[in-house]
């Protein structure tokens, strides 16, 4: 069977090393132009029962725990006048360390065949085939046949139209990255060792240091749909604690901002042999630190069900599909309502409640 996967994120990577590790051969069509190509962003918090058994599994249980930062299961909250309402220092039994996504994506890479994935490859079309097969087609101008799709590439799947009609909607909130703070940084040092947020005005200022010792700063707020990602910094924080506007200050930017978009809880599609969506591409959901481990888990699962029946891949691919949905549905709804949580005028109180009764710490 001839497996494509389109996506070389966290779930693409895991299903290809799952595959290979049982001895099942894919490919990996990642339209990057090399693994540099851009910024991999933030840092992870992989839980145990996701993230964490996705890596166990799939044989790098001990490549993750070198790059694991259990140190980064620290957080503080703050209100917006700069009062400590929560400062948890892990001792490293938390069960859910940091990870740095450029870290974790290395292990994943090194972990695979050489050619497993072919960049710059943006997928461009899919052609139907007399035999069932599929004929994909990327932007460098090459084409590849395959008798099983995978979408894995995230919020804007060009896989997802050949199952579903549903496209990410505004989740009436908005994310600015604001850059990075030196490693060292008197500003710095309000974060701590993990992660940092500062929660009043339906805003959210977090802070989260990564493995190098600078510290990843960023908005969140509440935004009306289609209001567009243009804001003023310091007009959105006025009044606030002049301990976090100086760690905004010293970010290094640009600012780039973006409106977040979810996919419609529990979205479903008719399974259809020869294709299927996992992760962002089946359940884009709220960024509040489950998205990347349940597309691990759906990597996980789906590679797992492939193995298990060689002979019935539609049917594999069909009763993984039902599972994921019943699995990813409640977690969509969860994280939705932590979103809200952190974005309403009582988030304060809202988040101090939250930790006062639970270990776990939202991610990113």
């Amino acid at each position: 069977m001839r497996i494509a996967i389109v996506g070389a994120g966290p779930a693409g990577l895991v299903l290809a090393r799952v595959l290979c590790r049982h001895g099942v051969p894919a490919a990996v069509h990642e339209a990057d132009a090399s693994p540099a190509a851009r910024p991999q962003g933030g840092c992870l918090d992989l839980h145990p029962e996701s993230g964490r058994r996705a890596m166990r599994e799939a044989g790098l249980g001990a490549e993750f725990e070198s790059i694991a930062r259990p140190e980064g299961e620290d957080h503080r909250i703050v209100g917006h006048t700069g009062t400590v309402l929560v400062d948890h220092e892990s001792a490293g039994t938390d069960q859910r360390p940091e990870v740095d996504r450029a870290d974790l994506r290395r292990v994943l890479l090194d972990s695979l065949p050489a050619g497993t994935v072919r960049w710059g490859q943006r997928l461009t079309s899919v052609d139907d085939l007399p035999d069932g097969a599929r004929r994909l087609h990327f932007s460098d101008g090459a084409s590849a046949d395959c008798d099983l799709l995978v979408g894995a590439d995230g919020a804007y799947s060009r896989v997802r139209p050949l199952l579903t009609d549903a496209r990410p909607a505004s989740s009436g909130s908005a994310w600015i990255d604001l850059g990075t703070v030196a490693a060292g940084h008197p500003a710095a040092e309000i974060v701590g060792r993990g992660s940092f947020w500062a929660l009043g005005e339906e805003k959210v200022v977090g802070g989260q240091r990564r493995a190098g010792g600078e510290v990843g700063v960023s908005i969140s707020l509440r935004v009306a749909p289609g209001r567009g990602t243009t804001f003023d910094v310091a007009e959105l924080l006025a009044g606030w604690s002049p301990a976090v506007t100086a760690l905004v200050e010293a970010a290094a930017g640009p600012a780039v901002a973006r409106e977040l978009m979810v996919l419609p809880v529990g979205l479903t599609w008719p399974s259809t042999p020869g294709v299927t969506l996992i992760g962002d591409a089946a359940h884009l959901m709220a960024p509040v630190g489950e998205g990347a481990n349940q597309a691990m888990l759906d990597a996980l699962e789906l590679g797992l069900a492939l193995v298990a029946r060689p002979d019935d891949p539609a049917g594999a691919v069909a009763a993984f599909e039902a599972e994921m949905v019943a699995r990813t549905a409640p977690i969509a709804a969860e994280s939705a309502r932590m979103q809200e949580m952190l974005l309403a005028p009582t988030a304060a109180e809202d988040m101090t409640r939250f930790f006062t009764r639970s270990a776990g710490a939202p991610g990113s």
